[in-house]
């Protein structure tokens, strides 16, 4: 199994409560780039943060992104992430669209099952980053601030 596929989340004519992000954030402006996603409180290492979720989550096929108009597919390609293997992009629907890049992520991307989890302790109002290169396969380098 790909490290997004997981819960799944159908909806339905209930009340639907879905943890998006697994943790309390908040988004704002980001030293790194443009938004960023902030932890609200305290995060313990080891805890999960994100995960796929089935239904919500938007996965694209790579077709589809390619006949985008352009100002569309560059829309796309900074939010998602493309599975080289299935040719499939990954948009979450949550504000893990956010998650800025750092060579030192605060996430640690889980690969397989199972959600991404804090690779250490987070303090309250941190940014929550990871590293692009461990699920990006379109990702070629760094940014100047990690």
């Amino acid at each position: 199994m790909s490290r997004h596929q997981s819960t799944d989340c159908s909806l339905s004519t209930d009340l639907l409560f879905i943890f998006l992000l697994l943790v309390p954030t908040t988004i704002g402006v980001s030293p790194i780039e443009g938004i960023g996603v902030f932890a609200a409180e305290r995060i313990k290492k080891g805890t999960p943060v994100w995960e796929f979720t089935q239904g919500f989550d938007l996965e694209i096929p790579g077709e589809s992104i390619r006949k985008l108009p352009p100002s569309m597919r560059a829309t796309m390609l900074k939010y998602a992430y493309r599975i080289a293997k299935t040719d499939t992009y990954v948009l979450p629907a949550d504000d893990a669209r956010f998650m800025n890049h750092s060579d030192h992520p605060a996430v640690l991307i889980v690969q397989g099952d199972g959600p991404d989890i804090a690779a250490r302790d987070i303090a309250p109002r941190e940014e929550l980053t990871v590293d692009y290169s461990a699920f990006d396969e379109d990702f070629t380098g760094s940014f100047s601030a990690s």
